[in-house]
């Protein structure tokens, strides 16, 4: 906790201390008031305003430091201003008050909380995210809960102060009125427990679980709905098989195989090739042919070495035919005969589900206790007039080109559109990249955009930020493209044009709409944080599930939706995406944990940055790649790693350092204080937490530092 932080800490309970102490809390009781009630009412009378200015700002600061008396507060407010008056300055004051309150628990705590307890702070915040306001409006109804705790405890979450506020404000509404109205009469009053008697709590309970109470009814009709929905397919007395999986790409690979070590019987069903996108049409494939890239440019790059090669000539044909060779060396770990090795029943063939418990594939019946849909994604095509009569590439059937695009346009400048954007750059093709957003990786921080489009400039690729197409036609010349930006419009004519603006999951003939289990716009079918669709024995992950579009991420998923398939009657497990690195394998490579700098800024989460720079790295310097940059999100004076961004070689590899510090609870300080080899390129992380350390130091321990090395020189 910073020094700040102890201060203010220290002053709030010596504040409190001392109210209790002393006893001066009883100097706001109703036995005071009463002995003095002549004379402060008369005041009261001669200067309403300023009464009322005193009481509303005494009646904040109360509350704000959760000293007691809030309770005689508001009946002293109902008998000097009466109900109206009264009930309009307890209500606007208590609400402040507690607003203050709880934004000094979060002041105080939250960091604390989150640091040290981070996965169950994790889980209350998706709660609150989802009902929050429900439960704060439960809490605010029910007086018996006690005004400072609800502060307190609210503070540590991520609820948003607005609707905290207009929540509490509702909320005690009620309450204040009894009070206040209560303090109307104060002269017939004898103690505060005489306000609420047991039936008037009882109601208060019960307006405070009406919401509550609602959306269980709400849950539970859907619940049922859905179980007399399920009553029109024919529950089977037995099963086949404990598990089915439908898709055999990264998801349902691995959700296959865990299940299996875990001793199920488990059916794995594949339409088209084992592997799926990521083996055959993406990860693998795009990689392999980024290296044939990025070789050929380091042998355009050859003089900077002071090696004279001439020039370079890409043989095409002989590149693609290195994509399907790797292909065919990584194929066997996705084999058939590898994972029918390991227990599985593979089955080749397009899976139809007919029931929550049947899967017909190649006119057989398969009924199953649990099944996972991992059917992937495919690219997703924008409604763009003339683009269906045009002969376009996309990420799926790129690979079955057999010459060099001499003139390639594509659409988007994700992570997808960038990489292939590169490659074909450097293997020989005019390339030209299109995106609609006012840059390029726009999920990224400015800065990355800035690296990235810098090294597209470099390497001659021409990028249209802030474009729109309008239409696309196929002449005589070739595939025309209509462009509308700031510069106006204008058409072009390209030899190729290759679509690569997002991805959209694969449902199409699983069966899904008889069952009732409806896509989101995107294709992704609708899952709970346990991955479960709607119906609770059927799960979905990988592209198809989403989020996020990427292998590892599928792979991640699949764990969760194998140990639920077999033991959510048991136990379930909560799927976990608080560290969760991504990459795009650009020059240079961009990699990413946690957040950052914009998504901190989106979120209102309070941060500072710490920047190392390639430039200034030894490995980086003698490669001849010295750009770049590590950039580290913490918390203000704290080594707590929040998120991490990587901009520079092998980028994509040494922020797995990040990942294990984060998913561990380490901090700066301790990759600080391990030993890295030298010269790698891995030091930039070392350099990037001596960074912070140096911003951090106590100037006051320096003063001393230099006073006690001169005079031992003395």
């Amino acid at each position: 906790m910073s020094r700040t932080k102890l201060l203010v800490l220290a002053v709030i309970t010596l504040l409190i201390s001392t109210v209790l102490w002393l006893d001066l809390y009883q100097f706001i009781t109703l036995e005071n008031f009463r002995a003095s009630q002549s004379t402060v009412t008369s005041w009261v009378a001669a200067n309403p305003l300023l009464a009322a200015l005193t009481f509303f700002i005494l009646y904040i600061a109360i509350t704000g430091v959760n000293i007691p008396g809030a309770a005689a507060m508001t009946l002293i407010g109902g008998a000097l201003f009466g109900l109206v008056q009264g009930t309009v300055l307890v209500s606007f004051a208590s609400t402040i008050g507690a607003t203050l309150a709880f934004l000094l628990s979060r002041y105080l705590l939250r960091d604390y909380m989150e640091q040290h307890f981070a996965a169950t702070v994790s889980r209350i915040n998706k709660g609150i995210a989802t009902d929050g306001p429900y439960y704060l409006f439960t809490l605010r109804l029910i007086p018996a809960f006690p005004f400072f705790v609800i502060n307190m405890v609210m503070g540590l979450t991520r609820l948003k102060v607005p609707t905290y506020f207009w929540v509490s404000q509702v909320g005690m509404l009620p309450a204040t009125i009894v009070y206040v109205n209560a303090g109307t009469q104060i002269g017939q009053i004898d103690s505060l427990a005489g306000i609420l008697s047991p039936q008037l709590i009882g109601s208060f309970v019960l307006l405070g679980l009406f919401p509550l109470l609602t959306r269980k009814l709400l849950t539970s009709f859907n619940a049922r709905k859905l179980r007399r929905s399920a009553r029109h397919f024919k529950k089977p007395r037995s099963y086949d098989t404990n598990l089915v999986v439908i898709g055999a790409g990264s998801a349902g690979l691995v959700t296959a195989y865990i299940a299996a070590a875990a001793g199920a019987k488990v059916t794995l069903i594949e339409k088209d090739k084992m592997g799926g996108d990521c083996l055959n049409t993406g990860c693998v494939p795009s990689k392999a042919l980024i290296r044939s890239s990025r070789i050929k440019s380091y042998i355009d790059r050859s003089r900077e070495f002071g090696i004279n090669t001439g020039h370079a000539e890409t043989d095409f044909p002989a590149v693609m035919q290195r994509v399907r060779d790797v292909i065919t060396a990584i194929e066997p770990h996705d084999s058939i005969e590898r994972y029918t090795s390991l227990g599985v029943d593979c089955i080749q063939g397009e899976a139809h589900i007919t029931s929550p418990w049947s899967v017909e594939i190649n006119g057989q019946t398969i009924h199953t206790r649990s099944m996972v849909i991992a059917t992937g994604g495919g690219p997703a095509l924008p409604p763009i007039p003339g683009l269906d009569a045009i002969d376009f590439l996309t990420s799926d059937n790129l690979w079955t080109l057999k010459e060099l695009p001499q003139e390639l346009l594509i659409l988007g400048g994700g992570a997808i559109g960038c990489e292939l954007a590169q490659a074909f750059r450097r293997l020989g093709s005019e390339v030209t990249i299109v995106e609609m957003l006012p840059r390029l990786l726009a999920n990224e921080d400015e800065a990355v955009s800035t690296e990235v489009e810098r090294s597209f400039h470099d390497d001659g690729i021409i990028v249209l930020t802030e474009t729109r197409v309008t239409a696309f036609e196929h002449t005589t010349n070739g595939n025309e493209i209509a462009i509308e930006n700031a510069g106006g419009k204008q058409r072009i004519v390209l030899d190729k044009i290759l679509v690569a603006t997002g991805r959209r999951g694969n449902t199409a003939n699983l069966g899904l709409e008889a069952l009732g289990i409806t896509s989101n716009p995107n294709g992704t079918i609708p899952v709970n944080e346990y991955l479960q669709t709607i119906y609770p024995n059927i799960y979905a992950c990988g592209d198809v599930a989403g989020p996020y579009q990427l292998t590892h991420a599928a792979a991640h998923q699949a764990w969760y939706c194998a140990m639920n398939a077999l033991f959510a009657r048991f136990w379930k497990f909560r799927v976990d995406y608080t560290v969760l690195p991504r990459a795009v394998f650009c020059d240079p490579e961009v990699a990413s944990v946690g957040i950052n700098e914009q998504q901190a800024l989106e979120q209102g989460i309070k941060h500072e940055i710490t920047t190392y720079h390639m430039a200034d790295l030894d490995r980086a310097i003698a490669d001849g790649e010295a750009r770049g940059f590590v950039r580290v999100i913490t918390p203000p004076g704290k080594d707590r790693i929040l998120g991490v961004t990587i901009v520079g070689p092998h980028a994509g590899d040494i922020i797995s350092e990040y990942v294990l510090a984060m998913r561990n609870g380490l901090g700066l300080g301790k990759i600080l204080g391990t030993v890295h080899i030298y010269p790698t390129l891995a030091e930039a992380n070392k350099f990037a937490a001596g960074n912070w350390r140096k911003a951090h130091l106590s100037k006051r321990l320096l003063r001393i530092s230099r006073w006690i090395n001169k005079i031992r020189i003395k």
